[in-house]
């Protein structure tokens, strides 16, 4: 009775509305065909937390048949359909890396069916997240799950080494020297470790000094102060041995295990990541590789007291604007961005979207680190904005930081030519 009660607070049991724009006459289908990657269909109708779309079905009379296929293929199958004078695809999940102003052209603005049919407390959902899936002032897409960047540290080598844990983005910093040593058996530990061959990371740091790579408006600020000292802090690392001299050649899963067998004092990586860091058949410290919330420097402490505006990665829900069940879909999106069934997804192993996910003890007290995620999640933002020509403007990144790091060109000059080169690529 309470359950449902719930559920008829959230409107979840109301007749579907619909709105003026979508009032033509539709006829009910048998069923509703839902485009995602696995995971989503994994999260969503899983049996921990339960079901969350089974009752909608049964309710309204409509089955819901899951097209899976992986990110690449995903994507092009929703453009593709999304072309077409029509689809059969009524509802698809897109993400951040994916939604260019060029795409999102494709999918229906959402911002009508908003105002006449409003989500539930829309202001719950994480800002960074709604803001990234907004163009031209209008909402494209309902975010739904997401992968949020945490500190990482190994409390066994700074107990090892008498080092304390830090508080700022300084005593990274400081902590980073101290932690890199050679031990009695000839192994090397490396203070701290980044991959070499991507940039996101180097972002995350920047923003603990309130610097970026480049806005959600596509202003350039990769010469501005906070990164340059970022950029310079990387270059005093390598040159000191933080990092190791093949640094620009190591990838995402190389750090993982570098962590994990206890090699590495500190990364930054998902929060996630922290089980398979303490996997007890592969760690070498299983339980002391902890995770926080991405510190900020000092002199941002006042304005990011609990995080660093630290970056996030996420799914969401979206229509194609030539689908043909848009008040039925919109019902269905509508329904699964409820705070009741954002929990039982995220016991099912979804990133919840909600700030009340991380208050509710069904998944506080299944998540160690929700407290950290959950204050990352009120500051936290996508690297960069998606654009027809992101990857090529993360490769220019990449070479000239590698350059300035390895010491072959200056902080400044490099940070410069990023722009330089990165402007004519920006919409």
């Amino acid at each position: 009775m309470i359950h449902r009660r719930r559920l008829l607070q959230a409107g979840s049991l109301a007749p579907i509305a619909l709105s003026a724009g979508l009032a033509q006459a539709q006829t009910k289908p048998e069923k509703l065909t839902i485009l995602s990657h696995r995971v989503h269909m994994s999260v969503i109708t899983g049996t921990k937390g339960g079901n969350a779309i089974e009752d909608w079905s049964k309710r309204n009379g409509v089955g819901i048949d899951w097209v899976t296929l992986d990110t690449g293929p995903l994507h092009e199958r929703l453009f593709r359909e999304a072309s077409l004078g029509s689809t059969s695809i009524d509802m698809a999940f897109l993400l951040n890396t994916r939604a260019t102003p060029n795409a999102v052209r494709l999918l229906e603005p959402l911002d009508p069916l908003m105002k006449t049919d409003p989500l539930e407390d829309p202001a719950d959902l994480f800002p960074g997240l709604v803001a990234a899936m907004k163009f031209g002032g209008q909402q494209y897409a309902v975010p739904h799950r997401h992968a949020t960047t945490g500190f990482h540290y190994n409390e066994a080598i700074f107990q090892e080494r008498g080092v304390p844990i830090p508080k700022t983005f300084e005593d990274v910093i400081d902590a980073a020297k101290k932690l890199t040593f050679t031990r009695p058996d000839g192994s090397q530990v490396f203070g701290f470790l980044l991959e070499g061959d991507n940039y996101p990371n180097v972002i995350d740091m920047a923003r603990a000094f309130d610097g970026d790579f480049l806005t959600l408006d596509y202003k350039l600020r990769i010469n501005e102060g906070p990164m340059l000292r970022v950029v310079q802090i990387l270059r005093e690392f390598y040159a000191a041995g933080v990092m190791p001299r093949n640094w620009t050649a190591i990838k995402g899963e190389e750090v993982a295990t570098w962590m994990q067998t206890g090699r590495v004092a500190m990364t930054i990586s998902s929060f996630g990541r922290t089980q398979f860091f303490n996997a007890p058949d592969k760690s070498k410290n299983p339980g002391r590789i902890k995770v926080m919330a991405m510190p900020a420097a000092r002199e941002m402490q006042g304005k990011f007291r609990e995080s660093a505006p630290a970056k996030t990665e996420f799914w969401s829900m979206c229509m194609p604007k030539n689908a043909r069940n848009k008040a039925l879909t919109w019902n269905l999106i509508k329904h699964l961005s409820s705070k009741e069934n954002t929990i039982k997804a995220a016991l099912n192993g979804n990133g919840p979207v909600r700030a009340s996910s991380y208050k509710d003890p069904r998944f506080a007290e299944t998540v160690p680190y929700a407290a950290a995620e959950a204050a990352t999640l009120k500051v936290a933002r996508v690297p960069i904005p998606a654009f027809d020509n992101a990857a090529r403007a993360g490769d220019v990144f990449v070479e000239e930081l590698q350059a300035a790091v390895l010491g072959r060109k200056g902080v400044a000059l490099a940070m410069d030519d990023v722009a330089r080169r990165v402007k004519p690529l920006l919409p």
